[in-house]
């Protein structure tokens, strides 16, 4: 089967290519209709990532944060017509130990191979999870990123202690309000604080116990574990902040993403005997999880409404062009594709 594939070949500049969709017995044929832009595509569209990089990846599909329809399912898994998010996430081998989304052998859709801006994907059924008729569908597009917060905190509950009284979140994007979010509905005995630097985004935090500017945290403040959902050059001005503020033994969730090394005050870690892990991408588990919290707990979802932005219709390789143009200049929210080609 011929498929319609939109590539960006270079920085701001989309294409059509033609490919052939192999029609075998494994496969699962799915038809986007929900995308969403990540940060991680927008550095590849503006030509932020290394020369080199970009000379290694491209040409190339993006974007892997996106739901559809299954329209040809060999497999038996799924009925026609059945609405499912896509994971990017492709491991190509098992390890007892090290989980899909860390081992190095896995690929990953819009980071080597072809992401979701294809009329079909064909992809194994155990990449697929169905997701509720009911749901948002612009917020089951971004599926993908609340599925990494959750399974950062997934590992933040193995690997912390169980003083969980105080939480800290820095960052008051869609990062920072996603984790701090599930935070609250997984651990609701929790005081969850929230630390950024705009304070007309931190109203937006309504569900949280309590939100501070960066410049302004009470000097007697105590957290007992935090989550750094900064990123790129204030990374390291963030966790070195959660360092001075956490209390001895506590854990440091690091998730923020950053191009440049980040200095750290690792006297104070070995001070107060701190924990630092790193968490990135996220596996079927995780996806799974996340669906069945969306069933048990519609609110999330309800939330979550509130970081939709844009939602542009595209049919065409200028409509995909103005989409990601207008993602540029967000102040807050995730631009959504409605995927119509």
């Amino acid at each position: 089967m011929l498929n319609t594939v939109y590539q960006l070949v270079r920085p701001r500049q989309f294409e059509v290519v033609f490919k052939d969709i192999t029609m075998d017995d494994k496969h699962v044929i799915v038809h986007p209709t929900h995308l969403s832009i990540c940060n991680a595509d927008q550095r590849y569209y503006q030509g932020l990532r290394a020369e080199a990089v970009l000379k290694k990846k491209l040409p190339m599909a993006l974007i892997h944060e996106g739901i559809g329809r299954v329209i040809y399912d060999p497999t038996g898994h799924f009925e026609q017509g059945t609405l499912v998010v896509m994971i990017p996430n492709t491991p190509v081998e098992q390890d007892e130990i090290i989980a899909e989304n860390y081992l190095r052998s896995s690929k990953f859709r819009a980071s080597g191979f072809d992401g979701f801006m294809q009329e079909y994907v064909s992809m194994e059924p155990d990449r697929l999870v169905i997701l509720p008729e009911d749901i948002n569908l612009s917020v089951a597009a971004f599926t993908e990123i609340v599925s990494v917060s959750y399974h950062a905190i997934q590992r933040f509950l193995r690997f912390s202690h169980e003083r969980r009284n105080v939480i800290g979140v820095w960052g008051d994007g869609n990062l920072g309000y996603i984790t701090s979010l599930l935070l609250k509905k997984l651990l609701p005995n929790t005081k969850v604080c929230v630390f950024g630097v705009n304070e007309y985004k931190l109203n937006d935090f309504s569900f949280v116990d309590d939100t501070y500017l960066v410049t302004d945290i009470p000097e007697d403040l105590h957290l007992d574990h935090a989550f750094e959902c900064v990123g790129g050059a204030a990374a390291s001005k963030a966790i070195n902040q959660i360092i001075d503020y956490i209390n001895p033994e506590g854990t440091i969730s690091i998730m923020g993403v950053s191009e440049d090394l980040a200095p750290i005050n690792t006297r104070m870690v070995l001070e107060k005997g701190l924990r630092i892990f790193g968490s990135s991408r996220s596996g079927r588990a995780d996806f799974q999880g996340l669906i069945n919290l969306y069933k048990e707990h519609p609110e999330v979802v309800n939330h979550l409404e509130k970081i939709v932005g844009a939602e542009i219709k595209v049919r065409s390789i200028a409509d995909m062009t103005k989409a990601f143009e207008s993602d540029i200049h967000k102040i807050m929210g995730k631009t959504v594709m409605i995927w119509d080609n």
